[in-house]
C-alpha cells in the first residue's frame, strides 16, 4: 500500500489528480494494475487514503509551528519560523497541493481539506491576537484570511520553481508577508513587561 501510495503521490505531483489514471500509478509502482485494485477499488479510493496521510502530517506540522515560543519572536523570527517548516512541507510533498487545487477530488477530501483551512485560519487568528491583542474580530479575521491568502499565492511560485529561483520566491514571500504584517502587528512581540505573551489555546476568543 505504502508502495502505491507513494506512485500515487508522484503522479499526482507530475500530471495533477484529473489527468492521473490508475495504470499510470501503477506503472510507477511497478505494479500491474490488477494488484493496484486489491488495495484500491478507484482513483478516488486512492486520493482519499493520500489525502488523509497529507492532512495528518500537516495538522502534525501545525501543532509544531504554532507554538507560545514562536508567538513570543520578533515579526521577522517569527515568520521565519514559522513559515520555513510549512515550505519544506509543501515542497517535500508536491502532490497535496496538486490534489487541493483539482476541481475534481473525491467530497471527503475536500471537506477534510476545508477544516483544515479553518483551523489553520484560527490558529493564524490566535497568533495575531498575540501581537495585538485588542484587534477587533472582524479586523484580526481579516488579516489572519489575507495573510493566509498571501501564502497560498506566494507557494504556488515557490513549488513552481527549484533550486535558487525556489530560494530567491522563499524570501519574496516572506519578504511580502512582513510589509503586510509589520504595520498592523509591529516588529516585536512582547507584553509591558517585557514578557513573551501568551499564545491562545484553539477555540478562545480573542483577549481585549
Amino acid at each position: 500500500m505504502t508502495q502505491l501510495l507513494e506512485a500515487a503521490a508522484n503522479v499526482f505531483g507530475q500530471v495533477g489528480y484529473t489527468a492521473a489514471s490508475t495504470n499510470a500509478i501503477a506503472r510507477e509502482a511497478g505494479v500491474s494494475p490488477g494488484t493496484l485494485y486489491q488495495f484500491f477499488p478507484n482513483k478516488e479510493a486512492i486520493a482519499v487514503e493520500l489525502g488523509d496521510r497529507f492532512l495528518h502530517r500537516m495538522r502534525e506540522a501545525h501543532t509544531q509551528v504554532f507554538t507560545e515560543a514562536n508567538a513570543a519572536l520578533p515579526l521577522a523570527e517569527m515568520l521565519d519560523a514559522v513559515l520555513d517548516p510549512l515550505i519544506e512541507f509543501n515542497c517535500r510533498n508536491p502532490a497535496l497541493l496538486a490534489l487541493i487545487k483539482s476541481s475534481d477530488i473525491p467530497g471527503k477530501l475536500a471537506e477534510d481539506h476545508d477544516a483544515l483551512h479553518e483551523s489553520l485560519l484560527t490558529r493564524v487568528g490566535e497568533l495575531i491576537s498575540v501581537y495585538v491583542p485588542a484587534m477587533p474580530a472582524a479586523q484580526r479575521t481579516r488579516t489572519a484570511t489575507m495573510a493566509f491568502a498571501l501564502f497560498k499565492a506566494g507557494l504556488e511560485l515557490v513549488l513552481a520553481h527549484e533550486g535558487a529561483e525556489r530560494k530567491a520566491y522563499v524570501a519574496e514571500l516572506k519578504a511580502s508577508m512582513y510589509r503586510y504584517l509589520e504595520p498592523v502587528l509591529g516588529a516585536g512581540c512582547c507584553d509591558p513587561a517585557g514578557g513573551a505573551a501568551d499564545l491562545p489555546s484553539a477555540g478562545d476568543g480573542a483577549r481585549h
